[in-house]
């Protein structure tokens, strides 16, 4: 199984259970399993339109599947909880991000890894350097 971190954020409707929600699906998926997880942070937003801040954290997990499986499941489990299409960097209900998988580097048109902007952002640093 690979070792995996994940980064979760949120900034519309309940922010925290919609953290919690995501975290069961998680937990409820075979082929997953949630080693260790952060506090949950309140940060402003970056860049895109005026909006409400975020609760972010970051989640260290075993997973037998491949990244591109993987990134496919985070893609449903934002669907399921309410996630649709909308401006780039833009609020949204739940936000699940792939950050490290193993020691991989995955250079894809729609799967970077290590995550792209993740040395830069605080509010991913701050919960990832807590649970490594």
């Amino acid at each position: 199984m690979a070792v995996c971190y994940l980064g979760i954020g949120s900034n519309l409707g309940n922010r925290r259970e919609n953290i919690k929600k995501a975290l069961d699906y998680l937990k409820k998926t075979k082929g997953i399993k949630i080693e260790k997880s952060s506090r949950i942070y309140e940060t402003d937003p970056i860049g895109g339109p005026v909006q409400g801040r975020f609760l972010n954290a970051a989640i260290k997990i075993k997973t037998s599947f491949t990244p591109c499986v993987l990134l496919k499941i985070l893609k449903k489990i934002e669907k399921d909880l309410g996630r649709r299409k909308g401006v780039r960097f833009g609020p949204r209900q739940i936000d699940l991000d792939i950050l490290l998988y193993g020691n991989k580097i995955i250079k894809r048109r729609d799967l970077v890894i290590p995550h792209l902007r993740m040395f830069t952002r605080e509010f991913v640093l701050r919960p990832l350097r807590e649970i490594v």
